[in-house]
């Protein structure tokens, strides 16, 4: 590796890289020993000072279910911030789908090649094999409810998607997602895990079966 290269390459503080080590050898442990199965929601805790509020199973299951009959037979789906519904895509069995997960939160990392690391501030900062218009449908979650994250994050969705998007956010960014990703409003409301001072809702560009309650 010449010295340009290691100067661009991304850097743990010994600190980080520790605490991610360990992280990594207490999944091993707990897969290893038959414990909890590594892709439970809940299973890597959320960390409010970066946003994260994880969905509840209901919630994920069923934009799990609305993603795989988005994507269709083969397809590719991209979670944006959205580590829940990624983790119960990886849980069900039988989809033929391939899914990657965009995240900023390195413990993720766990994932494997699926995990890949993602800044909203740096919208189009991607590995090179990820080629534009590449997923069939993209689920994503900003982490803050500002039009600067929203925007950011809607660079991002327009570069990966070959069409479909699926946008989960609060009901107060309705005109700005219409506006940003042409998506309206679902009549699903996601739930999550704590209860949120904030009401969430769900935003499609397509005929969605989320608009129809369950």
């Amino acid at each position: 590796m010449s010295d340009s290269e290691d100067e661009g390459t991304p850097r743990l503080s010994p600190h980080a890289l520790a605490a991610l080590q360990e992280f990594y050898a207490e999944q091993k442990q707990r897969t290893d020993s038959g414990g909890e199965d590594k892709y439970s929601i809940g299973i890597i805790e959320e960390n409010w000072q970066l946003s994260q509020f994880w969905y509840n199973q209901e919630t994920a299951l069923r934009l799990a279910e609305e993603a795989v009959a988005a994507a269709g037979e083969g397809g590719r789906i991209a979670c944006v911030s959205a580590p829940s519904v990624y983790q119960r895509l990886r849980q069900r069995r039988g989809d033929h789908c391939s899914v990657c997960l965009f995240e900023y939160d390195r413990r993720f990392a766990v994932y494997g090649e699926e995990f890949i690391f993602y800044d909203y501030n740096l919208p189009l900062e991607l590995p090179e094999w990820v080629a534009a218009h590449s997923f069939d449908i993209v689920i994503a979650d900003p982490p803050y409810l500002s039009e600067e994250c929203l925007r950011k994050t809607a660079e991002t969705i327009k570069y990966l998607t070959r069409g479909k998007i699926l946008l989960c956010t609060g009901a107060i960014m309705e005109e700005e997602a219409a506006r940003l990703l042409g998506v309206k409003l679902c009549e699903f409301v996601p739930k999550h895990t704590r209860t949120l001072g904030n009401e969430f809702r769900c935003y499609v560009n397509y005929a969605s079966g989320l608009d129809r309650e369950l």
